[in-house]
């Protein structure tokens, strides 16, 4: 079986012994077990790219990258990812019941603008210019930040914007006697 893995994988060889061959299987078992992983981490949780997320993304990558070049053994690496996808699982699965352990974990949101009133202080706390927060809106289509009706900064680092409503525009119309269309313009 040993002679097997290592005809196969390169097993038990240093990385610069490993063949071309051997890189590329190894690639695929390490590839394969790295989707199932990802898969069983639930989607959810890996699809979100919070900070939290994306700490298991480079350890993941530092790890399989190890397996795949032979600079650590093949299950050990994948016993490690593995351990980490659970982790990150549990950790996942403990901030969604305990808001105050999913504050410490993902962070929170703050609100940037509130009926068309930017807050500064908010805006400066969370590491953020003036022109930062023009930026997303101009993004999203808005101008003025009169135009808000709600923006917050989200634990994912986007800013979700809701729009204000425009005031209804009443117009008077008075039409003489005998008038039979009227045609009226909003732009």
């Amino acid at each position: 079986m040993d002679d097997a893995l290592r005809l196969l994988i390169g097993s038990g060889l240093e990385s610069k012994d490993i063949g071309a061959a051997q890189m590329m299987l190894r690639a695929a078992i390490v590839y394969l077990a790295t989707v199932f992983m990802v898969r069983m981490g639930k989607k959810r949780s890996m699809g979100r790219t919070s900070a939290f997320d994306v700490i298991l993304g480079i350890l993941l990558g530092s790890i399989v990258s190890r397996a795949v070049t032979g600079n650590a053994p093949m299950l050990p690496a994948l016993a490690a990812s593995a351990t980490l996808v659970a982790l990150h699982w549990v950790v996942s699965a403990a901030a969604y019941r305990w808001h105050g352990f999913g504050q410490l974990v993902k962070g929170g949101t703050r609100v940037l603008v509130r009926d068309g009133v930017v807050d500064a202080a908010q805006v400066r706390a969370a590491h953020l210019s003036g022109r930062d927060l023009e930026e997303d809106l101009r993004r999203k289509g808005l101008t003025d930040p009169a135009q808000v009706a709600e923006a917050r900064l989200e634990r994912n680092g986007d800013i979700s914007v809701i729009r204000a409503q425009p005031e209804p525009r009443v117009i008077e119309i008075r039409v003489a006697d005998g008038v039979q269309t009227v045609r009226v313009e909003l732009g």
